[in-house]
C-alpha cells in the first residue's frame, strides 16, 4: 500500500432513512473511534434518480431551491431544484414536479398526466441565468413523450384547428404540428445532460408505453392507446423538425421524456452514476486515497448494471489499483460474489441482528457509525502484521 491514508466517502443515500450526505456524516463518525486522525473526504452520491439533485448539492456546496410548479394531474404542487456550487450548472428530478408519488392508485392516468411542470422547473432555471441543466428523468408519473415540458417552454403543439392539444399521452393523437415560432430563445443556449439508466426505445414492444406504462396506471386498452399516439407525435417530430427518435435508445425513459428532451433541447442522455461522479470530481477526490467507502440501502447483483457503488468501486480502481473499495449496505441480496470481480474488496450489511424494519430505518446512523469503526479497527490490525 502506498503511504496514503485518506478516506474517500462516497456513498449514495440509504433511502427512507438517510441522504448522502448522512451517511458520509455517520462513516466518518465510526472511522474517528478507529482512527481520529483520519484524512477524511465526503463526496455524496447517487445515480441520476431520487436523492441526485440532494447529492450533487452537497457534494458541491450548492443550494437548493423551491418552486411552486404543474404537477402531473394540473395541480400546483412545490418542488425543487438545486444550483451547484459554481452558481452556473442547474440539477432538477423530473420527478420532483411530474413523479410518480405526486399521484395515487385512484388517480394515476398516464392519458391526462403532463410534464408541464418540468418545464416549469427548465424556465426557472433559464430565469436564474443558468445554461447547464442536469437532468434527471426517472420516475415518472407521465406518458406524454415530454409534449407538456414542451409547452411550458413556449413550443406549440397544435392540433388541425391551429389550438394547442391538451395535455397528457392521451392528446397526442390529435397533433397536426409543432410550432417552434415562440420557442423561449434561451432553450437553445441551454445544454443539458439528461442522467438515463434506461435504453428503452420510444415505441413498440420495449417501449415507453408497454413496458412502464401499466405501472402508471394503464389498462391494456390503455397501453396500445398511448403507444399508437407516441409513434404518431414521432412521425411529427420527424417530419417537422427532421429528427427520427422513435428507436433511439433511451428515448421511451420517463414516457417518452427522454425523446421530448432529445427533439426540443441540446441534450445528451448518458448513464445517471456517470454524470454524478462528473460533477462531484469524484475522480480527483480519490487520487489520494488509500480507502473508498460506498454504498446504499441495499447491494446485490444488480449492483453491477449502473447503481452508484458500482460506479464507484470502478471508478476507485480506474484511478489506481490499491484503493481498497468496501461497500456498506443496509441488506446485502444475493449474487454479490460477481462484485468482487469489478472493484470491491469486501461488502458489509449494517443490520445487529433480526429487528424490525422501521427500527432499523430508524438506527441507520448509528448501524453505519459502528460496522465502519469495526472495518477501519480490522483493517489497521491487519497492516499492522
Amino acid at each position: 500500500m502506498k503511504e496514503r491514508k485518506t478516506y474517500v466517502l462516497a456513498p449514495d443515500s440509504f433511502k427512507g432513512s438517510l441522504t448522502a450526505k448522512e451517511v458520509c456524516e455517520a462513516m466518518e463518525k465510526g472511522i474517528r473511534k478507529a482512527c481520529p486522525d483520519a484524512q477524511i473526504v465526503h463526496v455524496p452520491m447517487a445515480d441520476g434518480g431520487e436523492g441526485t439533485t440532494q447529492a450533487l448539492v452537497d457534494a458541491t456546496e450548492g443550494r437548493l431551491v423551491k418552486k411552486i410548479v404543474t404537477g402531473p394531474l394540473g395541480n400546483q404542487v412545490e418542488a425543487m431544484y438545486g444550483i451547484l456550487g459554481d452558481g452556473k450548472t442547474a440539477v432538477i428530478e423530473m420527478a420532483s414536479a411530474s413523479g410518480i408519488h405526486l399521484v395515487d392508485q385512484k388517480t394515476k392516468n398516464p392519458l391526462i398526466t403532463t410534464t408541464y411542470g418540468t418545464g416549469e422547473l427548465i424556465k426557472e432555471c433559464l430565469d436564474q441565468g443558468i445554461r447547464k441543466i442536469i437532468l434527471g428523468i426517472g420516475g415518472s408519473a407521465t406518458n406524454d413523450g415530454g409534449a407538456g415540458m414542451a409547452a411550458a417552454l413556449g413550443i406549440k403543439l397544435l392540433d388541425e384547428n391551429g389550438s394547442m392539444i391538451p395535455w397528457g399521452g392521451g392528446s397526442l393523437s390529435s397533433l397536426d404540428r409543432i410550432d417552434r415560432s415562440e420557442v423561449d430563445p434561451r432553450l437553445s443556449e441551454c445544454i443539458f445532460e439528461v442522467a438515463c439508466d434506461v435504453t428503452n426505445p420510444l415505441c413498440g414492444p420495449t417501449g415507453a408505453s408497454h413496458v412502464f406504462g401499466p405501472q402508471k396506471g394503464a389498462a391494456p386498452h390503455m397501453v396500445e392507446i398511448l403507444d399508437q399516439n407516441l409513434r404518431h407525435y414521432a412521425d411529427v417530430i420527424k417530419r417537422d423538425l427532421g429528427l427520427d427518435v422513435s428507436d433511439i435508445p433511451g428515448a421511451g425513459a420517463a414516457g417518452g421524456l427522454g425523446a421530448g428532451l432529445l427533439a426540443f433541447t441540446n441534450c445528451t442522455l448518458k448513464p445517471g452514476v456517470e454524470i454524478v461522479i462528473k460533477y462531484t470530481n469524484l475522480k480527483e477526490k480519490l487520487k489520494e486515497a488509500a480507502y473508498c467507502f460506498t454504498g446504499e440501502g441495499g447491494i446485490d447483483f444488480q449492483t453491477k448494471f449502473g447503481k452508484t457503488p458500482y460506479g464507484v468501486a470502478k471508478t476507485a480502481k480506474e484511478v489506481c489499483e490499491e484503493i481498497t473499495v468496501v461497500g456498506i449496505a443496509g441488506m446485502i441480496g444475493e449474487g454479490i460474489e460477481s462484485l468482487y470481480e469489478v472493484g470491491f474488496d469486501a461488502i458489509f450489511g449494517i443490520a445487529p441482528g433480526a429487528s424490525e424494519l422501521e427500527k432499523l430505518l430508524q438506527e441507520g446512523s448509528v448501524n453505519i457509525a459502528r460496522t465502519t469503526e469495526n472495518i477501519v479497527r480490522l483493517m489497521k490490525k491487519c497492516e499492522k502484521n
